[in-house]
């Protein structure tokens, strides 16, 4: 059961690709003769182009904590690898969790110290909601 959680992305960008083609037919129509048929392909083209595009900020920009471990993006780190999150500085190069070279638009660093000394960067959009979830789980 998850302490917190963050979306990468909403879903309601899939609607722009069908809305897109709905309103291409109608000025077709309107002009002259329409194709419903290619509006449906173009339409479902770009229903497909959102649904890849949203699926991927899904995985890559999520976060979630649970009682066990946190997951920034792709990556997951069990919590108890965490020595502390309060009080840590983000050293300049330390490396960012979930795969990126910086931390997601949008979001804000959270460093963590793992037990062997090194600090890694989490992020979330609402950091102070995730520390204090961390508070929870992690004595640090």
């Amino acid at each position: 059961m998850p302490l917190y959680r963050e979306s990468g992305s909403s879903w309601w960008p899939l609607l722009w690709g069908p809305a897109f083609a709905v309103a291409g037919y109608l000025v077709e129509l309107i002009t002259g003769p329409a194709s419903a048929a290619l509006w449906t392909i173009v339409g479902l083209g770009l229903l497909l182009g959102a649904f890849l595009w949203v699926y991927g900020r899904v995985k890559v920009g999520s976060v979630r904590l649970t009682a066990e471990d946190v997951q920034f993006g792709r990556e997951r780190l069990p919590l108890a690898m965490v020595e502390a999150f309060r009080d840590v500085g983000a050293p300049a190069g330390a490396r960012v969790l979930g795969g990126g070279w910086s931390v997601p638009k949008g979001t804000t660093a959270v460093p963590l110290r793992l037990l062997d000394g090194t600090v890694v960067l989490g992020w979330a959009r609402d950091p102070e909601a995730l520390v204090a979830a961390l508070r929870k789980v992690v004595r640090g």
